[in-house]
């Protein structure tokens, strides 16, 4: 026989809570994305640069990009080639790996970031970082800690 485990339904302040970070998550998402569109970039186009730009001769392996950007390697696969039509991004084989590539930030990409990273900066202010008091940041940024934490290490479980 089954046991059945009672539902846990979310309260009037659960459920405000909730509701309330997936309106600002999804329309923080969508105002980043608008204001990237004038650079011909999307979000994800963005992350990738970032991770790119903030690594080690500025090259990721690209099952670890995939990993960082939460997305299939299929999918990463896809969008580098978009990237690397573009001139942001080229593919190079790994030496150690024969079946390995690395997705590597070309100048062009580099020049990219440098002109699109303050206006993103501006954006992230605008929109979200001076909406909020020094004491809230902190609050948001210590509660939701945990969070991230738990589904960082669920990821791989999943």
């Amino acid at each position: 026989m089954e046991t059945e485990t009672a539902t846990r339904w979310l309260d009037d302040a659960e459920q405000c809570a909730w509701r309330t970070y997936l309106d600002v998550n999804r329309l923080l998402t969508y105002q980043m994305e608008k204001d990237l569109q004038p650079f011909g970039l999307t979000n994800n186009d963005y992350e990738i640069l970032v991770n790119l730009s903030e690594s080690e001769d500025h090259r990721m392996r690209m099952s670890d990009l995939a990993t960082a950007t939460l997305q299939s390697k299929s999918r990463l696969s896809h969008q580098i080639t978009r990237m690397e039509s573009a001139g942001l991004v080229v593919r190079v084989n790994c030496e150690s790996d024969r079946r390995g590539l690395y997705a590597v930030l070309t100048e062009q990409g580099m020049e990219t970031m440098r002109k699109v990273a303050p206006h993103h900066v501006a954006s992230v202010r605008r929109h979200f970082i001076d909406m909020l008091t020094p004491e809230a940041l902190a609050g948001l940024a210590s509660s939701l800690k945990p969070v991230a934490e738990q589904l960082r290490d669920s990821r791989g479980k999943i």
